[in-house]
């Protein structure tokens, strides 16, 4: 007698995609275990193109208007159109590394403790160095299940989750009252110190991988620590007597270490130009409630946010 496939609905948020979009979804229409639903959240329907889907007989598209977006609502709104036991939230530029990522990510679903588990995230390629090693410091080859005695260990690194790719186990996620309506960044790592704080576990699945890297400006990545520590400082129930400082400046160090022994050391350079501006952003935006508004939206990276908050 053949079982009954697990039902998954995979969520992805989509913006102006390009063609990492075309091979993410080609590799989850052919994955071993297949998602009953693709719900596509596209935001600007001015922006969208029929045949980003052509072939996918799964996706559906529902569009978000620009203003609208939010990292927590947008994807609240994508869990309550999923009916599926199971939500695989990703990002529009992770693309399967093979064919059987939704089962290995179900497959850490099968511990009843584990309410939320991530994937490994690879460089791809083309990524430069600096940013192929700081992708597998933070996203190792071992597997890890993580509970709430281990913040006293790992520290930030304990609730540390990401929806580049992350399943999602429903009746969970509604008990635990799923993300912040409102996130301009972390809506993850939000949602997991919750997990954690209720005595259940998140699960890094190393074994689950998607091709995903950035190889950011130095604004670029100014900007984006701007909104964590934005986000960081607006959850103080969540990250508060948590550094994140700590964790960045041992990353810092050990990728010095890694392109010294590697004869890279033309790279360090670059490293600490991309250093300062994470630093940069960082103590900016742990400071955005005394910058007036024009500096502000000159720092963030989400100007949408910020034009929500002032309704």
């Amino acid at each position: 007698m053949r079982h009954k496939l697990p039902e998954i609905d995979v969520i992805i948020t989509v913006y102006k995609p390009d063609k990492k979009f075309r091979y993410l979804l080609m590799g989850l229409h052919s994955q071993t275990l297949p998602p009953s639903r693709i719900i596509l959240l596209n935001t600007g329907k001015m922006h969208w193109r029929r045949e980003w889907i052509k072939g996918i007989p799964e996706a559906e598209v529902h569009h978000v208007r620009e203003h609208e977006f939010d990292h927590g609502g947008t994807r609240c709104m994508g869990a309550e159109l999923s009916t599926a036991p199971y939500m695989i939230f990703m990002t529009q530029d992770a693309v399967p590394a093979d064919e059987r990522l939704l089962s290995r990510l179900y497959h850490a679903m099968e511990d009843t403790q584990v309410a939320v588990a991530y994937a490994r995230q690879l460089p791809s390629p083309g990524s430069n160095p600096v940013d192929a090693y700081i992708r597998n410091y933070n996203y190792p080859k071992e597997s890890r299940k993580k509970i709430k005695k281990d913040i006293e260990t790992l520290g930030i690194k304990a609730f540390f989750c990401s929806d580049v790719c992350a399943i999602y186990r429903k009746t969970d996620y509604l008990m635990l009252g799923g993300f912040p309506r409102r996130a301009i960044f972390n809506e993850d790592m939000i949602f997991a110190k919750k997990t954690l704080d209720s005595g259940k576990a998140v699960y890094y699945a190393a074994d689950a991988r998607v091709y995903h890297s950035h190889n950011y400006t130095g604004m670029q990545q100014l900007r984006r620590t701007f909104d964590l520590a934005v986000s960081q400082k607006q959850n103080p129930k969540i990250f508060a007597n948590i550094s994140s400082e700590t964790e960045g400046a041992r990353m810092v160090k050990k990728t010095a270490v890694y392109l010294i022994k590697t004869r890279r050391w033309y790279l360090l350079p670059s490293l600490l130009i991309s250093s300062i501006a994470k630093y940069t952003g960082y103590l900016l935006g742990s400071h955005y409630d005394r910058m007036p508004e024009q500096m502000l939206m000159y720092f963030t990276s989400n100007k949408n946010f910020w034009q929500r908050e002032r309704e």
